[in-house]
């Protein structure tokens, strides 16, 4: 028969023999690094908002915040190239005569 120590370690030996099983089995899910300014925002919108959003579909959580990543994302670079691209008009300066 075991004393309650020995009881107690087999057991703590147990649990984290489980811990450390289901944490191998278990894939890591890192994020890719963060390249823009407007990456990082558009992640932070899509946690802050997938929890609220809309699902009729019924899809996963992660399936959802790629959804509103990837709007922000292309609402950022839509904004972007507006204000790069040049307008098209040409602004005239008249001389006046004298």
């Amino acid at each position: 028969m075991l004393s309650i120590q020995a009881r107690t370690r087999v057991a703590a030996l147990v649990s984290a023999a489980i811990l450390i099983a289901s944490l191998g089995i278990v894939p890591a899910r890192a994020e890719p690094p963060i390249r823009s300014p407007e990456d990082a925002a558009c992640r932070n919108e899509a946690r802050a908002k997938v929890f609220s959003a809309p699902n009729p579909n019924g899809l996963e959580l992660e399936d959802i915040g790629r959804q509103i990543y990837f709007a922000c994302m292309a609402r950022t670079t839509q904004a972007a190239a507006s204000l790069q691209k040049p307008t098209g008009k040409r602004t005239h300066h008249r001389h006046r005569r004298h």
